[in-house]
């Protein structure tokens, strides 16, 4: 254990260094902590290297410590949040997730992109942006350019969510929706956590409550979405694989985690304190994967694929705007 733990340190501590720097950098500029953790990661690429002692510990931080975020995550959730809103609401953000996911694999075709590439943007849009994105890509099947793909989603839409977070509020004021309309306009559009609170609180107390009731009704859906996942992924690989084992899908420990979190802060009251820590935790682990991840990436690659996943998540991020925007104008 100790061994391990010495193999480990230096590239954890490099990565978490990196993490506080970029946490550093958001509270004074006021852009997302995870695109600069991401942008200095990357700048600082030539740690992660075959001969470097720094290797392990970001390979450390960029699974085990993204794994462990995730699972964090579940304290953000009760299992009243998901009938607090109403069928009505709850049926459509179901719909907008699954279809934003179904459109992000059928332009990747069309894009002439993987299949995986479009449900792992797909999955991010739909349910809570870099987050959603990391968790997906750790059961998505490896290659060359898994860290790459996984890059490019996370900058996509971090940009798409900063945008969104100043523009929507406006389009909610524009449209002169009422304060639970602009909220689920906001906590069902919206990437990322953090943007949601943002943009709704900023338009009033009211609808910031609902926004962020919303969106965490959307983070739910990233353990059924995870787990159809492996399905298809377990189904897909067992066909003309070696072992008859590959047909049983292994469910994720992290997702198993993750919904232990949530049953526990469902079933028990835990004090706001610790809820808050839990939450803050798994955020600066994010963080510091993210960083790991940016250290793991090959910029040369990055440039190489091009804009073409940028207008694929900037469609999907369109679809899903429009999808909500609908509901509340016919409803």
């Amino acid at each position: 254990m100790n061994i391990r733990y010495q193999a480990i340190l230096p590239g954890v501590s490099v990565s978490v260094i990196t993490g506080l720097a970029a946490l550093f950098l958001s509270d004074h500029y006021g852009s997302p902590a995870m695109l600069f953790a991401l942008l200095i990661g990357m700048a600082v690429s030539f740690l992660y290297r075959a001969d470097s002692p720094s290797t392990e510990g970001i390979d450390f931080c960029a699974s085990t410590l993204l794994r462990t975020g995730v699972v964090l995550l579940g304290l953000r959730l009760a299992l009243e949040d998901l009938t607090a809103l109403g069928w009505d609401t709850l049926g459509l953000l179901c719909f907008a997730v699954l279809t934003t996911i179904l459109l992000g694999i059928g332009l990747a075709k069309i894009l002439g992109l993987k299949g995986q590439l479009g449900a792992l943007t797909g999955g991010a849009v739909a349910i809570c942006g870099a987050s959603a994105a990391l968790a997906i890509s750790t059961i998505l099947p490896k290659d060359q350019h898994h860290e790459r793909d996984t890059l490019v989603t996370v900058i996509g839409v971090t940009a798409m969510s900063t945008i969104a977070m100043v523009l929507y509020p406006i389009i909610a004021v524009q449209l002169n929706l009422s304060d639970s309309e602009a909220g689920i306009f906001l906590g069902g559009t919206i990437h990322d956590v953090a943007q949601v609170v943002g943009a709704g609180y900023s338009i009033s107390q009211e609808v910031g409550d609902m926004a962020t009731l919303t969106k965490l009704v959307r983070v739910a859906m990233l353990v059924p979405v995870v787990m159809i996942m492996v399905l298809v992924v377990a189904k897909t690989l067992s066909v003309g694989i070696k072992s008859r084992r590959t047909n049983s899908p292994k469910i994720p420990l992290f997702l198993v985690g993750f919904v232990m979190m949530m049953l526990l802060n469902s079933f028990f009251v835990l004090p706001e304190s610790v809820v808050e820590m839990g939450s803050q935790i798994s955020r600066f682990f994010l963080i510091v994967s993210i960083a790991a991840i940016g250290m793991k990436s090959n910029l040369g690659q990055l440039i190489n694929v091009g804009v073409r996943p940028i207008i694929m998540i900037f469609a999907e991020t369109l679809w899903l705007a429009l999808i909500i925007l609908g509901y509340l104008h016919f409803s």
